[in-house]
């Protein structure tokens, strides 16, 4: 059995730096690494509008900014498959299929769809196709017979049900289906990098990102102004790095090659947080060399974005060929589950046969 990647993000704005570091750098590195005899990249427009239907232009719209970034961070359509989730009608019907596999009790434990939930302040009037996206999120999966899915640590309690799911349709009809394996971020500051207010989700609602295609002059702004430690108020008082923003984000970007050029005097990120947390080093030093760090990760992936969109049918031609082939691989899953669960009516030769003879006997 080969090795396969499915991994995606719902259209629902430009993406950010929380995106860059969470999966989208390392989806690239993987894609390069030749491991993998497949990756299946989605847009997953369907699933955004499970708490958009009454503004789809919106979904529309976003589909060209996610595929931009992709582009633009070095997912490269001759190595990795980029496609609509919409445009693929299979994985509907395996949805579909699945729905009698799954009760709705289970949905209900389900951590991150009780999280989603209550963050949109759904509480009774949830969407049906919302309240079933973990099903949905399977059919995906296995729609690519997908052998790892690399995605953030809120992903897990999905990633599990997905397991339940292809177990229980094994048990039931066979094995057919291919059970998937997370794969989280290296860097535990990537997990989940928070918002530059401090707060532990970065959305645009909050006003709390750095986009992958912002200028120079308003990352700058936005590093400037991010949450640190309350109690550091002089130089001279020592600090604290738990809880600090600018230091999860040098968690997340810095390198060893970026203190050699930016900031020579400290060897690495762990001598600047034991000066830092002994006292004698200001907030600003430290975010002005977390400017230059950011604004050097990102200046290459802006310079790409501005390329790709000078030529939007391009982008578009990629999107259509992707999502032709993602079908292709999606309707042979669908068509071998048909198969298992012995509703393939048409094609199965034995049942014609079969029930011609009883007939002839009657």
């Amino acid at each position: 059995m080969g090795k396969i990647i499915l991994t995606g993000d719902r259209p629902t704005g430009k993406l950010h730096v929380g995106h860059y570091v969470g999966s989208l750098k390392r989806r690239v590195q993987l894609q390069n690494t030749g491991d993998y005899d497949d990756i299946f990249i989605m847009i997953a427009d369907a699933q955004a509008l499970t708490d958009n239907s009454d503004n789809p232009e919106k979904v529309r719209q976003n589909i060209i900014e996610v595929a931009l970034d992709y582009l633009a961070c070095g997912l490269d359509p001759e190595k990795s498959t980029l496609f609509i989730q919409s445009q693929i009608p299979e994985l509907c019907e395996l949805s579909f299929y699945y729905m009698n596999l799954v009760t709705v009790s289970r949905l209900q434990r389900n951590p991150t769809v009780k999280s989603e939930i209550q963050m949109r302040k759904f509480e009774a009037s949830i969407p049906v196709g919302f309240f079933t996206y973990p099903i949905s999120q399977a059919a995906d999966i296995t729609a690519f017979k997908a052998t790892t899915v690399p995605v953030g640590e809120d992903q897990l309690p999905m990633l599990e049900q997905t397991k339940e799911i292809v177990r229980k349709f094994n048990s039931v009809y066979g094995d057919t289906l291919v059970e998937p394996e997370i794969l989280l971020p290296q860097n535990s500051a990537c997990l989940r990098l928070p918002g530059t207010d401090g707060k532990a989700k970065m959305s645009k609602s909050l006003g709390n990102c750095i986009y992958l295609s912002e200028e120079p002059d308003m990352i700058k702004q936005k590093v400037f102004s991010m949450f640190t430690d309350p109690t550091h108020i002089r130089v001279e008082d020592p600090g604290k790095i738990e809880g600090n923003t600018v230091f999860t984000y040098l968690d997340a970007f810095s390198t060893p090659e970026h203190f050699e050029e930016f900031l020579p005097e400290y060897a690495n990120l762990e001598e600047l947080k034991e000066h830092y947390q002994r006292g004698g080093l200001g907030d600003m030093k430290v975010k002005r060399f977390l400017n230059n760090v950011i604004q050097a990760e990102l200046e290459p992936i802006r310079n790409r974005r501005k390329e790709y969109q000078k030529d939007i049918p391009y982008v578009y031609e990629i999107l259509k060929k992707g999502s032709e082939k993602a079908e292709e691989v999606a309707a042979k899953t669908l068509s071998e589950v048909k198969h298992s669960m012995k509703i393939n009516y048409f094609e199965d030769m034995d049942l014609i046969r079969e029930q011609s003879e009883k007939f002839k006997e009657d």
